[in-house]
Parts: C-alpha cells; structure tokens; sequence
C-alpha cells in the first residue's frame, strides 16, 4: 500500500454518513458528531478518514484531513477495473465487476462514493453481508487496493504482457 501526498493535488470530496454518538456522564449525556468522508482526484486515488467532534462542520473537515493522509492509488483500465474483486473488510464484503463503456456506476450508498471520488466511469457492484458504512467504505477500498494490471502480473511470474493475456 503506497501512500500518495495530498499537497497539491485537487481532491473531491464526499460525506458518507454522519453519525450522532452519546456517552452518558454523572451529569447526563454528551453529544458528539463522527463523519466518515471519501476523498479522490477522479483519476484513480482515493482515500477515506474519519472525523468525530462536538459539532458537524468540525466533524467534516477532520474527516476530510484525515482521508488526505490515507490516499491511495489503485489499478484502472480505461473507465472500468481490470478484472472482478471481493473487497473484504470486518463484516462487509463488496463484489466489484468490470463493466462494458456506457454502463455507468451500478452501486448503492457508500460504495458509489467511493467509486465516483475514484474516478471509475463503469462498473457493477454488490455490497454483501454488512451494511454499516464504514466497514463497507473499507471493504470497497480493500478490493480496489487488490487490482492489478496485466503487466504486473507479467512481471510477477516473469513472463511477457502477451504471453499473460493469452495472445
């Protein structure tokens, strides 16, 4: 896993969900906000973080800090993946297909923000198992981080791209 510098790049930015949390003190409850934010140049980076504070806005803007500090590049081709992954993640699990030009993003919830930030045009997916947000935004990025082209995996098995391909 690579991390990428975010300093000068332009990043989209996307709030998952926002979640009211309470912990209950001698003298009540205290309020507090956690923001879960997927942040991506539209050109194969993405990142996630988690923010939490006492108000929304502050909420966001860690989040947004935090996703900047977990970017990561992941394998396109063209604006489909290369092949079918399961991105796994606690109890969430997401099954990512390749999908033809013109089919447009096939996803639901946290998933397609993820998949929008990333900068993938077509593709079909399936969250499966959990449904709680952040451990499918991990799932989706987890099977994202697993693609790779055909070169590399020329490269692995010392062969030529051809020769992988079956041409």
């Amino acid at each position: 896993m690579a991390l990428i510098d975010a300093t000068n790049m332009e990043l989209m930015e996307r709030v998952v969900s926002i979640n009211r949390v309470s912990k209950t003190v001698k003298g009540g409850r205290i309020m507090k906000f956690s923001a879960l934010v997927v942040v991506g140049d539209g050109n194969g980076v993405v990142g996630f973080g988690l923010g939490k504070s006492g108000e929304v806005p502050d909420a966001i803007r860690k989040g947004i800090e935090d996703a900047k500090k977990n970017l990561v590049r992941i394998t396109l081709r063209g604006t489909t993946i290369p092949h079918e992954v399961i991105g796994k993640f606690g109890a969430g699990q997401v099954l990512m297909m390749p999908a033809a030009p013109g089919t447009g993003v096939i996803a639901g919830g946290p998933v397609r923000a993820v998949i929008e930030v990333a900068g993938i045009k077509d593709i079909r997916t399936k969250s499966q198992r959990s449904n709680n947000p952040c451990n499918v935004v991990r799932a989706t990025i987890n099977g994202l981080m697993e693609l790779t082209d055909a070169k590399a995996v020329a490269l692995k098995r010392g062969k030529t791209t051809a020769e992988v391909l079956g041409k």
